[in-house]
């Protein structure tokens, strides 16, 4: 049986000449899109901030000048993290269009839906309500200027839930999903996943591999994987994993050369499901995975316990993987934190914390360890 999901095209690592982010090596960019697309995969995902704001021009470029418009499906987002005014919607989204160089947009997506634009950090209204987005994004649909609206999610499966009750236009969804995710106290992916197929919506998968995280394991991680299939590469476990779940639009990745697409054509293409017994052994991965940081995966003595509102397990689970990351301060898990405080004790966490202790059932003070793993989020947060 094949995989469930296709591979999606992230335009927001493309191959450019120099160290400018937005002088494109369009001979290549146009030789990735050939490659993806004579393989028969259609979409290209893209937002208005990518590439310093270029990335939907090259999108028109390399995919929409070339190809006929019903040969391939576009999606790109809206920035709701720089949103001030309500009077900004329409001039940004009416840009995006002609930066694409379409009249409608296949997948419409607000960018980074969580908790501080939702909600805000009193709770009282962030700048998605207080600006309509919602209203504007609706409206846009019934125009035909969307043919599909979602949104990109990075919070917690209680928000979530309650975004997709007060707004059931919403068609899909985008979430990071991995197999070291899925369980993650503050990125809650599976329960995240559980959430939108509850409310019947499609999901598109990003952060697959975890930003390369998942292809560049620590060894011990790869021996287990090894031994289980010799033959597999380390990150083909990732994209099992991911293609064994219903309702999925497609997977993305974020490619950067030729060969990074026929490699992961090649892979998706000839890769199976996960059997339930392969499920169960990577249960053992994320352990060892989670072993090899400097934290570890035991955190059990910390259970219960909470620090400016948010789980102090959580806290430390975030601060190890991100230090297993290729690139720790960009790593997916360092932003979700500020959520968590704004949700559960209406804090802002990059404004002046109170004072707290963080004391052990046996009475041992840890609060400069906590202290310490929650500052480093802080740091490396935006």
């Amino acid at each position: 049986m094949a995989l469930k999901s296709p591979l999606g095209f992230g335009m927001m690592r493309l191959p450019v000449i120099g160290d400018d982010p937005t002088n494109f090596d369009y001979e290549q960019l146009f030789q990735m899109v050939d490659l993806f697309m004579d393989a028969g995969y259609t979409y290209f995902d893209t937002s208005y901030v990518y590439h310093n704001g270029k990335s939907e021009e090259a999108t028109r470029k390399a995919v929409v000048e070339r190809y006929p418009r019903d040969a391939f499906t576009v999606a790109t987002k809206f920035p709701t993290f720089s949103l001030q005014r309500e009077e900004e919607i329409e001039p940004i989204f009416e840009s995006q269009l002609k930066n694409l160089g379409v009249d409608y947009i296949d997948y419409y997506l607000l960018h980074n839906l969580q908790t501080v634009y939702y909600d805000g950090i009193d709770g009282n209204g962030g700048v998605v309500k207080t600006c309509h987005l919602f209203d504007h994004a609706k409206q846009w649909v019934r125009d035909g200027k969307v043919k599909h609206l979602g949104f990109s999610f990075h919070s917690s499966a209680k928000l979530l839930d309650r975004i997709l009750s007060e707004h059931p236009e919403v068609e899909f969804v985008q979430i990071p999903l991995n197999y070291i995710d899925y369980e993650s106290e503050l990125v809650q992916a599976g329960k995240a996943y559980e959430v939108i197929r509850k409310h019947g919506k499609r999901v598109v998968i990003m952060e697959p591999v975890k930003g390369g995280g998942l292809s560049m394991v620590p060894a011990s991680v790869e021996t287990m994987l090894k031994k289980m299939n010799p033959a597999a590469s380390v990150a083909s476990w990732a994209m099992r994993f991911t293609g064994s779940f219903d309702g999925v639009i497609c997977n993305l990745s974020g490619m950067s050369t030729p060969e990074q697409v026929r490699d992961n054509i090649n892979t998706v293409k000839n890769l199976e499901p996960l059997t339930e017994e392969e499920k169960e052994k990577l249960h053992e991965v994320v352990k060892v995975y989670k072993d090899a940081g400097p934290i570890g995966a035991d955190l059990e003595k910390y259970r219960g316990l909470t620090y400016h509102g948010a789980p102090v397990t959580g806290i430390l689970e975030a601060y190890n993987m991100c230090q297993l990351q290729p690139d720790p301060g960009f790593a997916d898990d360092n932003n979700y934190l500020k959520n968590t405080v704004a949700e559960e004790a209406h804090l802002d966490f990059f404004g002046e914390l109170p004072d707290e202790k963080v004391l052990l059932a046996d009475g041992t003070d840890v609060t400069e360890e906590v202290s310490r793993a929650e500052k480093w989020l802080i740091e490396h947060s935006f």
